[in-house]
C-alpha cells in the first residue's frame, strides 16, 4: 500500500477513537452509495454527524479542510441524504470535518464542527 493511503486510514483510525472517546457513537465508517461514500457517521446525542476525514502530510501545500470543496460538499450531502432514507432517521443532521496533519510520527487533529451546510438548490 502507498505510503500515501497508509497515512490517510491512519488518520481515519485516529478520527474513529477521538469521536468515540469523546462519547460519539460510531454507526458506519466508509459507507458507501454509488459512487459516493461518507468516512464517517455517527451519533452525538441528538444529532446525527456526518464527518469527512481529510488527512495530509505535514509538507502538503493545502491544509486538508481545504480539499473539501464544492463539489466535495454536494457529493457528501448526496450520500448523506441517502443515508438517512435508506435507514429512516430523523435526526436533524450535522456536517463535521476532522483535518489531521501527519507531523513525524504523530498527527495534529481538528474538530470543525457545523464545518458547512447542505445547499438549498
Amino acid at each position: 500500500m502507498a505510503a500515501r493511503n497508509q497515512t490517510g486510514k491512519e488518520g481515519e483510525r485516529r478520527a474513529q477513537a477521538y469521536l468515540t472517546a469523546r462519547g460519539y457513537t460510531l454507526l458506519h465508517m466508509n459507507w458507501r452509495w454509488h459512487r459516493y461514500e461518507l468516512d464517517i457517521v455517527a451519533t452525538d446525542g441528538r444529532e446525527l454527524v456526518v464527518v469527512e476525514v481529510k488527512t495530509r502530510s505535514s509538507d502538503f501545500l493545502l491544509a486538508p479542510e481545504e480539499a473539501v470543496d464544492r463539489e466535495k460538499i454536494r457529493r457528501i450531502v448526496c450520500a448523506a441524504d441517502a443515508y438517512v432514507r435508506q435507514f429512516h432517521i430523523s435526526l436533524p443532521i450535522r456536517f463535521d470535518v476532522i483535518a489531521l496533519v501527519k507531523e513525524g510520527e504523530d498527527f495534529r487533529l481538528e474538530h470543525l464542527k457545523d464545518a458547512f451546510y447542505a445547499p438549498t438548490h
